[in-house]
């Protein structure tokens, strides 16, 4: 079950621009509905959640969170998770148990 993911540079800025943004304590997930009739996600982790492991951690955990929990989001609308600067102290000992709590509470 592989799940769509945004690519392009110009359809990040459009989501960002014209989004619902909820906050969790790990991450900000922007919502925009899209016309293409498809389920789209896409992951960010900036420098300031830690060095390129942790960062592709941090995006590793998104998306495993988005496979095992796909049916729980809308159809035909785009997600964006965005990692905060919370994950840089906490990666080490993170689990996805923790991250999966965080989010599930404003995924509903």
């Amino acid at each position: 079950m592989s799940i769509n993911k945004i690519k392009k540079t110009k359809d990040f800025s459009l989501i960002y621009n014209k989004s619902k943004k909820m906050h969790t304590k790990y991450a900000i997930i922007f919502i925009k509905e899209n016309i293409n009739n498809e389920q789209r996600f896409g992951f960010v982790a900036s420098k300031k959640t830690g060095n390129a492991v942790q960062r592709n951690r941090i995006k590793r955990i998104f998306k495993e969170f988005v496979k095992a929990h796909k049916e729980k989001f809308k159809k035909n609308t785009d997600y964006i998770f965005v990692g905060k600067s919370i994950l840089k102290e906490n990666i080490k000992t993170l689990k996805y148990k923790d991250i999966e709590k965080d989010i599930s509470k404003v995924i509903k």
